[in-house]
């Protein structure tokens, strides 16, 4: 049985582990820079207890224009755009897929990533959202960065694996975890210590160069 002084310095230590390293502004848009932005990332274990992809209700028309979230995202993310029919069948049209620097012609071989993968948006906090919340996660045409038109090669390489475990082209690395830190902050879902460390160590040899973060409503 651990002594009482050991079970006193572990309680600490995840007290101080679930704390973030900066405090983020208080307001529900600001500007830092890409450092400070993974500094602030709060730290906890991760959790994937009872986590089933269904409690994420996607891809919905939000709009009632006809266009789920899936097509939205194409439309806003195409090259050259593709054309529209009935009730938004997309054909034609080009797009970049930044992960790996690849154009594809047609939406066919496309996916839409969740750019912090649903399962690990759980692991971080999720868990403990409403079924509301959740849907809005999933379909989150907010923030630009959340969703991302990529083959479905590089998606499916990525899976739901966090920056300690998938990284994409390496002349876009950068781009990523400003992105990744983006958004786990606009949701206020936490790190895992190695995915922290990661981060950190990407940041260090990044541009430090300011992150635009607009918190989820």
């Amino acid at each position: 049985m651990r002594s009482v002084l050991r079970v006193g310095l572990a309680a600490a230590a995840l007290v101080a582990l679930a704390a973030p390293a900066h405090a983020v502004p208080a307001a529900e848009e600001f500007t830092v820079p890409l450092r400070e932005v993974v500094a602030a990332l709060p730290v906890a274990a991760e959790d994937r207890t009872g986590y089933d992809r269904d409690a994420f209700r996607h891809w919905i028309d939000a709009d009632r224009d006809g266009c789920s979230t899936r097509a939205e995202v194409l439309r806003d993310e195409a090259v050259d755009p593709p054309a529209v029919t009935g009730r938004c069948t997309l054909s034609g049209g080009r797009w970049h897929s930044w992960y790996d620097d690849t154009y594809l012609t047609g939406p066919r071989g496309l996916d839409i990533d969740h750019l912090v993968p649903l399962a690990e948006a759980w692991d971080s906090g999720a868990r403990s959202w409403s079924a509301q919340q959740r849907e809005a996660y999933a379909n989150d045409l907010g923030d630009p960065r959340a969703l991302v038109a990529v083959t479905a090669r590089s998606n499916r390489s990525k899976a739901d694996r966090d920056v300690a475990e998938w990284l994409p082209d390496p002349a876009v690395v950068c781009h990523y975890i400003g992105d990744w830190a983006a958004i786990k902050l606009r949701w206020n879902l936490s790190v895992d210590p190695a995915e922290r460390d990661r981060l950190t160590g990407l940041a260090a040899d990044c541009p430090n160069v300011p992150v635009h973060i607009t918190k989820a409503g």
